[in-house]
């Protein structure tokens, strides 16, 4: 099974590694490392799943905890600078899309989009996108979820504010088996649907 911590390197190491520094002790993107039980790095930290408005106002806007997500379970999650943007609609979340069926004969459990965006916005871009039925997409809607792992972004310049890395993780009952954290948001190069399929 692969391990894999991506991490800030020089860049030669870069060059010399594709973009990849494994098991190496330059300073990581973020605090969450391989090894990391995301539910306690993340305490009282919930997760609003994807919902149009009625929906949420029938629930009385209810959130998912944590561990409600992971526990006992073998879960691919990415994260992503928010719905609807360039790079996010025509490359990350469709590399997952068209991956679903091989993830699940890896035994993935669940495969989650999370970004730093309400619920209902990404309910609508999940529906635009038509991977609704294929990928659970939860909205961290004050980031509080990418905080706590060091996983923001602030893209102030791009009008967005502050968000969410471009990341992946493989994550077996809360505890992360793999990570990869894109060096510019604007990438797909080590977080998409086919390079965390290999790593599993």
């Amino acid at each position: 099974m692969a391990s894999t911590l991506v991490k800030r390197t020089s860049s030669a190491m870069r060059s010399a590694t594709g973009g990849l520094a494994i098991g190496r002790s330059w300073r990581a993107l973020a605090s969450v490392a391989v090894g990391t039980d995301i539910v306690s790095a993340a305490p009282n930290v919930s997760l609003q799943k994807a919902r149009s408005w009625d929906e949420g106002v029938s629930s009385k806007f209810a959130t998912t905890p944590l561990k409600d997500i992971f526990k006992d379970k073998k879960v691919v999650i990415f994260g992503l600078p928010g719905a609807y943007t360039g790079v996010c609609s025509h490359q990350h979340v469709p590399s997952y899309k068209n991956n679903i069926d091989k993830l699940k004969a890896k035994g993935i459990d669940s495969i989650i989009c999370v970004a730093v965006n309400d619920p209902y916005v990404l309910n609508g871009w999940a529906e635009n996108l038509k991977a609704k039925d294929a990928i659970e997409f939860y909205g961290d809607f004050d980031g509080s979820f990418h905080k706590s792992l060091e996983l923001t972004k602030d893209l102030t310049a791009a009008l967005l504010g502050p968000r969410s890395e471009r990341w992946s993780a493989y994550v077996v009952d809360g505890k992360v088996k793999v990570l990869n954290v894109e060096e510019a948001p604007s990438e797909v190069k080590v977080s998409g649907g086919d390079v965390i399929l290999g790593q599993i």
